[in-house]
């Protein structure tokens, strides 16, 4: 990770990177990272998507334009403008997504997930492990996959200020999620064990409950464990 790519002006009054303020004593930073801007692209704007819708338009219009007996100037000056505006279309949509990644900063410690989000409103927050009660991995090309969290009753987030960190879905009860991080696969095995250190469960006890994945790995762990501590709120 970049960490210059995510210490922007508007970052600069961080006490640590990615924090609020400075983690307690005692309490150490297992992970930093940020959404895969690939990812990002296809999977949550649906880039490719997007580029056949296009391509559709202009192949139709090309073909319309052919059968309708259009001239070649006239048919020509039509096709670049819808060139021109199909291209600055999916360039937004890819500005949008480079925002989100380079704003986004996660963080792993061995008592919390911190999010910092947002791209015009910067929020911070704070998930204590004693508060999740389970985590997923879905995992996708290339090892780059999504985490959702799954917190208490008793603690909510609007799914509008968590998108696109939210799971897809998940309306009534939204699920903050760690999304398109490279190396999920081993951020999900650092949280699952930093998780059960923080609620003092033996993982090899627990109900172990498979996700959605592209390969066959640790999924899912349901805990029966109420001992809570610790706030989740925004920064």
């Amino acid at each position: 990770m970049n960490p210059n790519l995510h210490s922007s002006p508007e970052h600069e009054f961080e006490a640590q990177l990615g924090l609020p303020e400075k983690l307690p004593k005692g309490e150490s930073i297992l992970w930093q990272g940020a959404p895969d801007f690939k990812a990002v692209a296809l999977r949550v704007f649906h880039m490719r998507a997007l580029f056949i819708y296009f391509g559709i338009l202009l192949a139709y219009r090309l073909f319309s334009g052919i059968y309708d007996g259009d001239s070649i100037a006239s048919l020509g000056m039509s096709m670049l403008w819808m060139t021109l505006l199909s291209a600055t279309c999916l360039g937004l949509v890819a500005y949008f997504a480079h925002l989100i990644c380079s704003t986004t900063l996660y963080t792993l410690t061995d008592r919390r997930i911190v999010m910092r989000i947002g791209i015009v409103l910067n929020m911070t927050f704070n998930l204590p492990l004693k508060k999740i009660q389970s985590a997923g991995l879905n995992v996708g090309q290339h090892g780059v996959g999504d985490i959702p969290l799954k917190l208490d009753e008793h603690n909510k987030i609007a799914v509008f200020h968590l998108w696109p960190h939210a799971k897809p879905g998940a309306w009534a009860n939204p699920e903050p999620m760690l999304r398109c991080i490279p190396d999920s696969q081993k951020v999900a095995s650092l949280l699952s064990d930093a998780w059960a250190k923080a609620n003092q469960v033996d993982l090899a006890e627990q109900t172990v409950r498979a996700a959605k994945t592209d390969a066959p790995v640790y999924a899912d762990v349901q805990s029966g464990h109420s001992g809570l501590n610790g706030e989740i709120k925004a920064a």
